[in-house]
C-alpha cells in the first residue's frame, strides 16, 4: 500500500473554514452530531482526506454518509470507539473538492448512549471558505422526515437504523433544488399531541426550543443536547413542518395508560368510524399552539405545514388549524400544502415512503417554495 506521508492532522479548532450543518453545540469540541442530516462541510484541496470521528450506542448503531461535489459517495454504519475514515484518495492535488459528511440516523430518544462526534480531518491539502447557499430551510417531522424506509425494499420490516437516511430524502432533494442549506428535527413515531400509540409524551413541540432535548442521558447532556437552541444564529427562510401522520395513526390504536399516575390518553373514533370531534379539536389546538411557538422563534420565516405522504385523513383539520392561526394572529406567511400520497409504486421499506415518493414530494414542495422565496 502506498502510504501518504504528507498527511497532516487538524482538529476542528485548527480549521478556519468549515460549515456546521444541523443543530448542535458548536462550542463543544469534538463536535456532536445529534439530528438526521447534521454534519460538517468543507472545501479542501489535496490528494487525500480522512475524517477523525468517535461513536457509541447501546442498540441502534449510527449510520453516516458523505458527498463529494454534491454526489453521494458512501454510507455506512459506525462501530463504537474512535476511528478515521478515508473520504478520498489519489484525487487531483490542486482541485478544490466540496465534501459534506453527515449523520444518516435520527436522534435516538430511546438510546441515551447513541452519539457521533467529529474530532477533525487529516489531509495533504488546504482548506478554503465554504460559502452560504442561497436559502436556509428547517424541516420538522416524524419518521418520514427521518427518512425511514428510503433504503431497503417494500418487503423489509425491521425497525433498524440502516433503513433511515438524509441522503435519499424529500428535504435534501428540496434543498438541493433550491440551493439551500437545511436542518432536520425529526423523531419516528412522534406527533403534535401524541405519538402513534397515543403516548402524549412523544410529541415534538416541547423539545423545539432545545438543541436536541429528546437525546437524554448523561452523555448527551454533557454534549449540550439539553441547552437552549440559539435561534438568532441561524434563521431559516422557511420552516417546513411535516407532522400529523402519527396523531392520525393513534385514532386506530388503544388508549395509552400510565400505571404510575393513572393518566390515560386516546385519539378516539365515533361508533361509525369517523373522528371524534373533541379529539380533532384537541389536535387542531395543538397545531395552532405549535405554530405560535414556531413564529415566536422565526419571526420572518415562511412557515409551511405539509401533510399527506402517508394518508389524507387529517388534511382538513390541519388546514383549518393553519387558517385559524393565520386569522387570529394576522399572519400572512404561514400556509398549508398537501403532498402526494405514497402508492404501491412509490412505497419503501417498513410501509413508509420510498425514494420515488420522496422525489414526488420534493417536486411539489420545491415548486411551492419557489413561489414564496
Amino acid at each position: 500500500m502506498n502510504i501518504n506521508t504528507n498527511l497532516k492532522a487538524y482538529s476542528l479548532d485548527e480549521i478556519s473554514h468549515y460549515k456546521v450543518h444541523g443543530r448542535t453545540d458548536a462550542t463543544h469540541s469534538p463536535l456532536p452530531l445529534f439530528w438526521t442530516g447534521s454534519g460538517v462541510e468543507i472545501n479542501v484541496t489535496g490528494t487525500e482526506l480522512w475524517i477523525d470521528l468517535e461513536a457509541d450506542f447501546d442498540f441502534q448503531e449510527p449510520w453516516i454518509a458523505y458527498e463529494i461535489d454534491g454526489a453521494l459517495m458512501s454510507r455506512q454504519m459506525l462501530l463504537p470507539g474512535r476511528h478515521s475514515l478515508c473520504l478520498f484518495r489519489n484525487m487531483s492535488e490542486d482541485a478544490i473538492k466540496n465534501v459534506r459528511f453527515y449523520r444518516e440516523l435520527q436522534a435516538m430518544s430511546e438510546d441515551n448512549a447513541c452519539h457521533v462526534l467529529i474530532h477533525g480531518f487529516q489531509t495533504d491539502g488546504k482548506f478554503s471558505p465554504v460559502p452560504d447557499k442561497k436559502y436556509k430551510l428547517e424541516f420538522i417531522g416524524d419518521s418520514i422526515t427521518s427518512g425511514e424506509g428510503t433504503y431497503g425494499t417494500p418487503g423489509d420490516y425491521p425497525w433498524i437504523s440502516m433503513f433511515m437516511s438524509a441522503s435519499k430524502h424529500y428535504a435534501s432533494m428540496t434543498a438541493k433544488a433550491l440551493d439551500a442549506d437545511f436542518r432536520l428535527i425529526s423523531q419516528g413515531g412522534w406527533g403534535v399531541v401524541c405519538g402513534w400509540d397515543n403516548d402524549p409524551r412523544h410529541i415534538l413541540p416541547p423539545y423545539y426550543e432545545q438543541i436536541c432535548g429528546l437525546a437524554e442521558g448523561p452523555v448527551n447532556e454533557q454534549l449540550g443536547a439539553q441547552k437552549p437552541n440559539p435561534f438568532a444564529q441561524w434563521q431559516p427562510d422557511a420552516v417546513i413542518v411535516n407532522l400529523g401522520t402519527n396523531d392520525n395513526g393513534a385514532f386506530n390504536q388503544p388508549a395509552w395508560h400510565d400505571e404510575s399516575t393513572g393518566e390515560s390518553f386516546q385519539n378516539k373514533r365515533n361508533p361509525d368510524g369517523s373522528l371524534e370531534q373533541a379529539s380533532v379539536a384537541r389536535f387542531e389546538q395543538g397545531v395552532v399552539d405549535f405554530l405560535k411557538l414556531l413564529r415566536k422563534h422565526n419571526p420572518a420565516s415562511h412557515i409551511i405545514w405539509v401533510y399527506g405522504m402517508l394518508g389524507y385523513e387529517l388534511t382538513l383539520p390541519i388546514a383549518h388549524a393553519v387558517e385559524t392561526f393565520c386569522r387570529e394572529n394576522h399572519d400572512t406567511k404561514t400556509s398549508f400544502l398537501q403532498l402526494p400520497n405514497t402508492t404501491e409504486e412509490t412505497i419503501g421499506a417498513r410501509f413508509h415512503p420510498g425514494v420515488k415518493s420522496h422525489e414526488r414530494a420534493a417536486k411539489v414542495l420545491t415548486e411551492y417554495l419557489e413561489t414564496l422565496l
